[in-house]
């Protein structure tokens, strides 16, 4: 019986003793970063509110919030309550000097790659041109004379439209404009125009054979933290693989995979979603 009665005192003991060492180290960094996570969705939160929305009690709530505070990951400003903090600047700003676009992006590239035939690119607005980052050669029997370090007109390319699909129809025009009149057989600015205004919506664009004598390419924008554009990547073929029904298809693939590039640069379609046209 004394042993029982022993047995029981130290079962209760026990209890208690993980009572007051809380949950264990990895809940309480993922409840951390749930708390972080809603902040940044709310905005300024009180700590009932907070409380609520976390499912835990206030007063875990609190020792999670005030560890935060401490670690500047968090503010806290009376009557308004808790806020994201300016430690979170100093780490979003080193993590931007450490990201390498093109090695960020490779691996989703190289998967949207090995699903296709066809050639994929990377690239960037410089100059209001489109800057080639990286390509990864289709494995079709067709050149397609892009190269790392070329820099392609915006008007005839589906990356360079790509990059501006934020534009105003005032940017637009200016960018047509800026490359002369066009080719023979290209669209007209009227008629570039139209395409661009559907391409947005989409949040899509396509090349036409508009840069280079039967290849055609999908291309999609991808963004940064604060929704705007900072890349774009494209697949591009022989328009006898290319035709209208196949790049229809395509679009969701080529905006999936800019969405993930865009996630991993630290973009949020709920927080950001970029510039409403």
């Amino acid at each position: 019986m004394k042993r029982d009665a022993s047995s029981g005192a130290g079962s209760v003991a026990k209890e208690d003793s993980s009572r007051v060492k809380g949950p264990s180290g990895s809940q309480t960094l993922f409840r951390g970063l749930d708390l972080l996570d809603v902040v940044a969705d709310s905005g300024a939160i009180g700590l009932p509110a907070l409380a609520e929305r976390l499912g835990l009690t206030r007063s875990t709530t609190h020792r999670l919030a005030t560890a935060l505070v401490e670690r500047r990951l968090l503010s806290q400003t009376p009557r308004e309550g808790y806020g994201l903090g300016s430690k979170l600047l100093e780490l979003g700003y080193l993590a931007g000097q450490q990201m390498d676009l093109p090695r960020l992006a490779r691996p989703h590239l190289e998967r949207l790659w090995e699903e296709l035939e066809d050639t994929v690119h990377l690239g960037v607005l410089d100059d209001d041109r489109a800057h080639y980052l990286d390509k990864l050669t289709g494995r079709r029997r067709i050149n397609i004379s892009s190269r790392v370090g070329d820099r392609q007109p915006i008007r005839s390319t589906g990356l360079g439209k790509a990059l501006v699909l934020d534009g105003t129809e005032a940017r637009w025009r200016e960018l047509y404009r800026k490359e002369g009149p066009p080719t023979p057989g290209g669209p007209g600015e009227e008629q570039w125009i139209e395409w661009m205004r559907g391409y947005a919506k989409r949040g899509v664009a396509f090349d036409l054979e508009e840069n280079e004598d039967r290849i055609r390419c999908v291309a999609a924008p991808v963004r940064g933290p604060g929704g705007q554009i900072v890349a774009a990547i494209s697949v591009s073929g022989a328009a006898q693989y290319m035709d209208d029904a196949r790049m229809s298809a395509l679009a969701d693939d080529v905006r999936e995979c800019a969405n993930a590039i865009g996630m991993e640069l630290g973009w949020n379609e709920k927080r950001a979603p970029g510039v409403k046209r």
